[in-house]
């Protein structure tokens, strides 16, 4: 149905309905925008353009097609109109709603151009994200991602699924209210990523302050789910097969304190049963993989191949998959959640359990019995596991118990029948399990605390409709009915509120409302109604309730029967219409399980199997509430109605629909692209079907009925003022006229409407207006072209017409001049030039002379000045030289008294310490004596008593002791008979060892001698190659001696013309420079020199032929004119032209004969000058000659350099032969592998010697061919000089000369040069020495300085005592004459001191801003105090008070910025005090003689300094806090949206997401406050900087806070570029650059150039030129490459990506030039993270400034309250 609804002069709407769904087309009658889209049969719609004009009444359209095909498109009754195109600058946009023309097609390609084109995934529709599945890993969901998210609008970023995440968490923060995300789509589409991405969201976002990490668990949990409720599908490998909705908990600081989920319809048949080329559950594959593992061995497992239900589906493996990796992260995150490893075992117990019984097999006895091998291993490891009987499964399975009135009778089963029992039995044993684990993690999941509110994040399936669809499709299909009801509802409400909200009109919107079809289902008699009675009856079958479906819903209009089949039925959902088979519908909502299954498995020994089949436990959480539908229903009695899967499933959505409706919901829709899993592939024909389905579309239509687009007041006049008259732009109020130039340009009111904040648009207006404002810039651009084009012409015509009056000129003085010059003409004019020759010679002659005078007194007072200034410089440098002789030699005396007192010191202490040690152990050994002394006395009296004992016993021994010696002397006489055979032996062996030794020793001898032949022959090599060194260099010390020789003769000849001309060339050999100087004004006095004579000469002849002949004045004067000309001619040379000439002897003849000598004045002065300037140019070319000479000098000193490392190389060689020679004299045993090494080291030697020959000939040509080259440069420079050749030959002369003095020079640098190396390593030995005794005395360095502060402590003590004593004997105290900068203060008032000067002090005060850092000096004064007391206690007291104040300050003071910077500056101050003044030489050097006496001088603060260090640190990384959280709101508005050039605009249409910034509420923006600005981030800076500059802190450090600055603004603003994709355009890019200069010119002003501040911005300053440079060509692809240096591959591909064109004057970027930049850069090495670090904190660093402040000078200001300081 086609209607015409109105109407404007370019513009036609009709509204088109196509049966269900209605859209509103705008048709435009002009040939810029006549682009329509036509159905296609292979992309769904396709462009064409529109050749001839629409007229009312035609039947069809004249089209062309992109391709270049013409079609004649037909027009069903002239009435049915294609949809058009939206113009190409609205294509791409974030949000759907932005277009102007609102339908299918256009929804179609701007989602191809976002997804293909500009590799993006999300799209808003509205309130829906459109999320399209990419099948690649993008890196947007990084942690920087979503801080960049964290607190944004939802309209200021580009489209996220971390925007749709924020949305909820801040409305559920603002409004208080529970929020829900619907993630919904096809399977494979992402809807378990994206749900798994918003909770990843919330987890980051809401980080909970307590240890539990609930946050973790929550995440935790997906593993778990996955791995039980996930299966791989011929459409996803990771499907999920069962709905979720996941409440996540927040507590009243929102944060994550818990969650729980909750489960939709598990998909039990998969357990048994698995298509082709899908898969079972993960978690049974992930325990095969594991199946060797010690943990799985007792379940007895196999490979999945031979298990009957893992391997059904054929495929056992997904591509990319590690099953084993995923059972170690499954077992990770179940003892993350608490899970132990029984509650691990237990559920591993019973998955092992299905897998075995599914490979129980069941064998047919008959064709109605079965029965089961009681041997079956399988049967047998189930019932092991599970704990019940073996006999009672094998009966039980293929028998069924009947209950009869009277008796129970025993049926056996068939084996179909027998399967069935078994495979339900495992679904049954499998959903109970399932349900148990949901259980266990919701249990871990609750954290006890009070919820104060949720989040729920539902993952359900979206609409499916398949070749066979069944049960499941039906409950999926039923609940997306019910979801879209709940969709369609809140998006009439919201459109409702908005229209309200803009007190706009509200008129109702027709919408598709499916309840038809939810009651259809669900009421009385529906078909769930229907199902349930028929499952109540015994011999229900699916046949007998399909022809129920036909009798009482065949009257139905979205209910019907299919025309060839009996099986099925079709109905009409909002998305499709699908046919459902009735086979399996009634078993798979019975779910039945036999009772006598039932009661083996309560009979179970193991326990959780038992629990699973308790009725208590199999109900519990089933609520029987029951849905309320639109028609009445009678009330069920029977008990097994209400426990039927529909029933349930019918139930728990009941329950959904309630939660969803108590929460705001946000909508996330997921696409799936294409069939393949192919990576940013679209296929247009599965994403419209996706698009209808989801209610994406239905959206569209709605949006399409009333006004869909929709702009703020400011955005309005913001792009289309270009379209206003300069009346118009004169209005003070923008809202006025926006309304003034719309009725202008829009007559028709309907098509538009006012609201209190934004202009709504109906469909085709924006394009309309796009269409007039491209049209009015055409008309401009036609305009400037007319113009330039016109200024162009006329240009090159004057130009022509200029040229042509020149040629004319030239031609026609060219004929004059043939006609008018005669011979006659031309012998006058030589006659005039050869007078005026010699009278401009002679005046020419006679001013060189006075100019020479002059340059010579001139010269000669100069260098007289240079040689005085040089002496006084020599002698202020000796007698510095002098004073640090002496300075040195007494730091080395002072160093070393110091250096002999501490090692005395050491030796001191130690041998006391060893004294005391030997006191100690002889004190010991006096005490042992005493006591062996005592037991000795006691021992001698229990002797005594002993003796009288042993008297007795004595006699007895004498008689035997007779009887022994008698038994002794027999042995003895045996004994003398051994040793005589002993001795014979003995002499045997000492025969046998001398001859053996004298074998020894010959042996000896021989390897002797044969050692010395070989060490002989090496020292006859050795002598030879040092007889070989010795001729080589007395060769070179001969050649050196004749040199030597040469030189001397020429430095005599040099000394000799020295003499004559200068006396200061003595300081050619001291001084390079000053003799280059004196050299050219050597060469130029010269020059004057040799030509003074002739001119004397010529004047003095020229005076006597005056004198004699005066009346020949008239021919003199010819002959001093041809002389002068002539003297000029020699002076100038051939570089002066001949008309130079010619016109100076045209001046002299038009003078008069008496003023000839004038004239010829004149031309000496002229003739000076161009010879001066031919000096000038000798000059140059003199020294650049020098410089060949002193660069060829350099390179000969490198080659003799490496000559004489060559030698020393040598050396080294000699020096190994020998070291080789001592290490063959003490090893022999090793002479062959001697002698090799001896070849190769004599191999080296000959190698150097040839190396050295080479070097020598190389050096050798190469001074001949610089001889040879110089010869050639003085002959080539004689031709051309000839009048200068004595001058020329005299700088050769010098030049050679000067080279000798060079090589002199070389020779005294090579001796200063070993000099320096013997220096070297005396010092490196003395610096070895000097650590090694360091090292040695380091360790009494410690005792030493302890001993030294008693001493020093003692000595204080006595002399306080003695100072005490005097003081009472003295009438009265002596007061001292002057301050020592010290604050004195009683202990007790301590606590005062920092209270008043830390605490209580404030940074505006007058006496603060007056003298900075005055704290920290006073502070500082009480420290010197205590040390000055030696008062350990005190100083430490205070030192502890000071620092515990500084950090009590910064933790109230959190967010005080003024209080932040005066506390750092103070802190920085008194750290710089303690190091200043502590003595450390490198703190001490740039003090003064009094603030050295200032120095501590008992007691070391360093550890202090480095505490005061850190907690600076912290005060500044605070400090750098609080400014970001003042800075970081400014930034996005006032660099990147604010726009700084006028005129040009770079706003758009945004759609329903409008961005935070342009949404204004009741006006504000139009004529409220100011918006932000650059301006306002360079006034916030400016108070930064002020702030701290009047508190005294360092500039260095002020330059580290602006460059951290700096870094903020640049890092966030590149992120949100990388975000944004409106903010990619040319015209940004050009906004981004003024701000960019803005702040430069900042730092300029404030001058901080030397902060590197300006360094940190160069990502920013790279994506604003990469936004503005051509982007079409390799040469662009290779200078991005180039210019982009600090950007990432990755945020170099997101711009270009997201580059959106502003006007359609720009063009968008090709995919294939994308694709370029792309591999130009896969060879930089970068990050891929997209983001860029904003927390990043470049390392702070407190540089040491000594403070020129006088601490005897500070005084205490009485405004302070420090009346308890006394200044001393």
């Amino acid at each position: 149905m086609v209607d015409i609804i109105g109407s404007n002069l370019v513009t036609w709407f009709i509204s088109v309905t196509y049966g269900h769904n209605s859209y509103l087309f705008a048709v435009c009658f002009v040939l810029d925008y006549n682009r329509v889209w036509i159905p296609d049969a292979e992309h769904v719609w396709k462009s064409a353009e529109i050749l001839k004009d629409f007229q009312p009444g035609d039947i069809e359209l004249e089209l062309q097609l992109e391709d270049g095909t013409e079609l004649q498109y037909p027009l069903e009754g002239g009435e049915k109109l294609p949809p058009l195109r939206n113009p190409d600058i609205l294509v791409g946009e974030n949000d759907l709603t932005a277009l102007s023309y609102l339908h299918e097609p256009a929804v179609l390609h701007n989602l191809k151009v976002r997804f293909v084109e500009s590799k993006i995934i999300y799209t808003y529709c509205g309130i829906i994200l459109v999320a399209v599945n990419p099948y690649k890993q993008l890196p947007i969901y990084g942690d920087a991602v979503i801080h960049a998210y964290s607190g944004q609008n939802m309209g200021d970023m580009d489209p996220h699924i971390f925007a749709v995440a924020e949305e909820a968490y801040k409305q559920m923060a603002r409004n208080n209210k529970n929020q829900s995300i619907i993630v919904s789509g096809e399977s494979g589409a992402g809807k378990t990523v994206s749900a798994r991405y918003a909770m990843r969201y919330f987890a980051v976002v809401s980080k909970s302050g307590s240890n539990t990490r609930v946050e973790d668990k929550v995440l935790a949990s997906n593993p778990i789910t996955e791995a039980i409720g996930n299966a791989k599908t011929t459409r996803n490998d990771n499907s999920s097969r069962f709905g979720k909705y996941t409440e996540i908990s927040f507590d009243k600081k929102y944060q994550i304190i818990g969650a729980n989920m909750r489960t939709y319809l598990l998909e039990k048949s998969r357990v048994v049963f698995q298509s082709e080329n899908e898969r079972n559950y993960h978690i049974f594959y992930q325990m095969c993989a594991c199946a060797n593992q010690p943990e799985f061995k007792s379940l007895r497992l196999l490979s999945a191949d031979k298990f009957n239900y893992t391997c059904m589906g054929g495929e056992i493996e997904i591509e990319g998959v590690d099953d084993c990796a995923d059972m170690a992260e499954t077992r990770r995150t179940f003892n993350l959640l608490g899970l132990n490893d029984s509650f691990q075992a237990d559920v591993f117990k019973v998955l092992a359990a299905i897998l075995h019984l599914g490979n129980v097999v069941i064998k047919a006895n008959n064709s109605d019995k079965s029965s089961i091998d009681s041997s079956d291993p399988h049967l047998g490891i189930f019932c092991d596991l599970m704990g019940i009987k073996l006999e009672n499964m094998c009966h039980r399975l293929c028998h069924r118990r009947i209950v009869l009135s009277a008796e129970t009778v025993v049926k056996p089963q068939p084996k179909e029948r027998a399967i069935n029992a078994r495979d339900a039995l495992a679904k049954h044993i499998y959903a109970y399990l399932f349900d148990w684990v949901i259980h266990k993690i919701n249990r871990a999941l609750l954290v006890p605390g009070k919820q104060h509110s949720f989040i729920g994040v539902l993952d359900i399936y979206g609409f499916e409709t398949f070749d066979v669809n069944s049960f499941e499709q039906f409950c999926i299909n039923y609940a997306n009915e019910k979801l879209q009801q709940q969709f369609n509802l809140h998006v009439f409400k919201l459109e409702q509120e908005e229209y309200m909200k803009e007190d706009i009109p509200w008129t109702l919107i027709d919408f598709y409302d499916n309840q038809p079809v939810i009651d259809l289902i669900e009421a009385k008699m529906g078909i769930l109604d229907l199902l349930d009675e028929e499952c109540l009856l015994p011999q229900g079958t699916d046949k007998n309730w399909l022809q129920k479906l036909y009798n009482f819903l065949g009257s139905k209009p979205l209910f019907e029967k299919p025309r060839l089949s009996n099986d099925s039925f079709l109905i009409q959902h909002f998305a499709d219409k699908v046919e459902y088979q009735c086979k399996g519908f009634l078993e798979k909502n019975r779910d039945t399980l036999y009772e006598e299954l039932v009661d083996i498995m309560r009979t179970s020994q193991f326990a959780l199997l038992a629990e699973f089949f308790q009725v208590e436990e199999r109900n519990l959480g089933h609520k029987n509430i029951k849905v309320t539908p639109a028609q009445p229903k009678v009330k069920a009695s029977n008990k097994q109605l209400r426990t039927t899967v529909g029933d349930k499933f019918r139930s728990s959505l009941y329950l959904l629909m309630e939660t969803l409706n108590a929460t705001t919901p946000h909508y996330v829709r997921c696409i799936k692209p294409n069939e393949e899993k192919m990576s940013f592939e679209y296929d247009s024909k599965r994403v419209v079907q996706q698009l209808r389905a989801c209610g994406v579309l239905e959206t569209i239509r709605i949006s399409a009925q009333s006004y869909p687009s929709r702009w703020t007041y400011i955005e309005f006049y913001s792009r289309y003022s270009i379209l206003m008259s300069q009346s118009e732009l004169k209005l003070g109020e923008k809202k006025q006229t926006c309304r003034t130039v719309l009725q202008r340009l829009i007559p028709d009111s309907d098509q538009y409407k006012f609201g209190r904040t934004k202009i709504f648009f109906r469909a085709g207006q924006v394009a309309y207006l796009e269409k007039l404002r491209l049209d009015h810039l055409r008309a401009a651009c036609v305009t400037i072209q007319k113009h330039a084009r016109g200024w162009r012409q006329r240009h090159r015509f004057l130009h022509m017409r200029q040229a042509a009056i020149i040629i004319q000129q030239y031609v026609r003085g060219k004929k004059q001049i043939r006609r008018t010059v005669t011979a006659q003409a031309l012998k006058q004019g030589w006659a005039a030039i050869v007078i005026q020759r010699h009278c401009r010679g002679y005046l020419v002659r006679r001013v060189y002379q006075l100019v020479l005078i002059a340059t010579i007194t001139i010269q000669a007072f100069t260098r007289g000045w240079m040689a005085r200034k040089s002496y006084k410089k020599m002698v202020a440098e000796h007698k510095a030289l002098v004073l640090q002789k002496y300075t040195r030699a007494w730091l080395a005396r002072r160093r070393f008294q110091t250096m002999r007192r501490l090692v005395i010191n050491v030796q001191l202490s130690y041998r006391v310490q060893q004294l005391r040690k030997k006191v100690e152990e002889q004190t010991k050994e006096n005490h042992g004596l005493l006591e062996r002394l005592t037991s000795v006395s006691n021992a001698r009296t229990q002797g005594m008593e002993k003796v009288l004992t042993l008297e007795a016993e004595l006699c007895k021994i004498t008689n035997e002791r007779g009887a022994l010696e008698e038994r002794s002397r027999k042995n003895i006489e045996e004994a003398n008979q051994a040793i005589a055979l002993l001795q014979d032996d003995k002499g045997k062996l000492t025969q046998m060892n001398k001859a053996l030794e004298q074998k020894l020793s010959d042996m000896t001898q021989q390897m002797k001698d044969h050692f010395e032949d070989v060490k002989r022959k090496l020292m006859e090599d050795l002598e030879r190659e040092e007889r070989l060194r010795k001729v080589a260099e007395h060769n070179s010390e001969l050649q050196k001696e004749d040199l030597d020789i040469e030189i001397v003769a020429l430095k005599e000849e040099n000394r000799r013309l020295r003499e004559e001309r200068i006396r200061l060339q003595t300081q050619v050999e001291e001084d390079k420079q000053l003799n280059a100087e004196m050299q050219e004004q050597l060469v130029q006095l010269t020059k004057h020199v040799k030509i003074i004579p002739d001119l004397r000469k010529e004047i003095n002849s020229l005076q006597m032929q005056k004198a004699e002949a005066d009346k020949n004045i008239k021919a003199q004067s010819e002959q001093v004119r041809a002389k002068m000309s002539l003297i000029t001619r020699q002076l100038l040379g051939e570089a002066v032209e001949e008309a130079l000439i010619h016109r100076m002897n045209e001046e002299a003849l038009d003078s008069d004969v008496g003023d000839d000598l004038l004239s010829a004045f004149d031309g000496m002065e002229k003739a000076a000058k161009v010879m001066e300037t031919q000096l000038g140019e000798q000059k140059e070319a003199y020294k650049s000659q020098m410089e060949v000479l002193v660069f060829k000098n350099e390179h000969l000193n490198k080659e003799n350099e490496q000559l004489q490392a060559l030698f020393q190389e040598k050396n080294d060689v000699n020096h190994n032969i020998g070291q080789e020679v001592a290490r063959l004299t003490a090893e022999n045993m090793v002479i062959p592998e001697l002698k090799q090494q001896v070849s190769e080291l004599t191999r080296h030697k000959h190698e150097l010697e040839t190396q050295i020959q080479d070097q020598s000939s190389d050096m050798t040509a190469k001074m001949k061919e610089l001889s040879n080259q110089l010869q050639l440069a003085v002959e080539k420079e004689r031709l051309q000089r000839r009048l200068l050749e004595e001058s020329i030959t005299e700088s050769e002369r010098k030049g050679e000369e000067l080279e000798r003095q060079m090589l002199d020079l070389k020779e005294e640098n090579e001796q200063l040069q070993k000099t320096q190396l013997i220096e070297n390593e005396a010092k490196n030995r003395l610096k070895q020495e000097t650590s090694h005794l360091t090292a040695e005395n380091m360790d009494f360095e410690e005792q030493i300085d302890m001993k030294d502060r008693l001493i020093k402590r003692l000595q204080d003590q006595i002399k306080s005592l003695q100072t005490s004593e005097t003081a009472n004997q003295r009438a009265a105290p002596t007061v001292p004459k002057e301050y020592l900068g010290m604050l004195e203060y009683k202990k007790e008032d301590e606590g005062r001191l920092v209270q008043t000067l830390i605490i209580e002090l404030k940074p505006r005060g007058v006496v603060v801003n007056m003298i900075p850092g005055l704290a920290a000096h006073l502070l500082f004064m009480c420290v010197r105090h205590a040390d000055y007391l030696n008062d350990g206690n005190k100083l430490k007291s205070l030192m502890h008070a000071i620092i515990k104040s500084f950090k009590d300050v910064v933790m109230v003071h959190q967010e005080d910025f003024e209080i932040l910077s005066f506390c750092l500056s103070n802190t920085y101050q008194f750290l710089n005090c303690l190091k200043q003044y502590s003595g450390d030489e490198e703190f001490i050097k740039h003090n003064t003689p009094r603030q050295n006496k200032n120095c501590l001088k008992n007691f070391d603060l360093s550890e202090h300094r480095q505490v005061l260090s850190d907690l600076a640190i912290n005060i500044f990384h605070q400090f750098i806090s609080v400014m970001e959280d003042t800075l970081f709101p400014m930034i996005i508005p006032g660099i990147l949206e604010h726009e700084s050039l006028q005129g040009i605009s770079s706003m758009k249409p945004t759609g329903f997401r409008k961005r935070s910034s342009s949404v204004y509420e009741d006006g504000e923006g139009l004529g409220g406050g100011e918006p932000l600005s650059v301006t306002s981030i360079l006034q916030q800076l400016t108070t930064f900087h002020t702030c701290m500059a009047q508190q005294g802190m360092e500039p260095q450090l002020q330059g580290q806070v602006i460059r951290q600055m700096f870094y903020l603004i640049g890092s966030t603003s590149v992120n949100s570029i990388l975000l944004r994709k409106d903010l990619c355009s040319c015209r940004k890019g050009m906004q981004i650059r003024c701000n960019i200069s803005y702040l430069e010119e900042w730092l300029r002003e404030k001058g901080l150039q030397s902060s590197c501040a300006m360094e940190t911005l160069g990502p920013l300053s790279q994506v604003a030129w990469l936004l503005q440079v051509n982007k079409t060509t390799d040469e662009d692809a290779a200078e991005i490459k180039q210019r982009c240096s600090e950007l990432s591959p990755v945020q170099i591909v997101k711009i270009l990506n997201s580059y959106t064109p502003i006007d359609d004057f720009e063009k968008r970027i090709t995919p294939s030039f994308v694709r370029k930049v792309q591999a130009l850069l896969q060879e930089r090495e970068g990050s891929s993270q997209l983001m860029m670090d904003a927390q990043y904190r470049f390392q702070v660093t407190f540089p040491f400034c000594s403070s020129p402040q006088a601490l005897e000078l500070l005084q205490v200001p009485s405004s302070l309250r420090l009346g308890f300081v006394t200044r001393i």
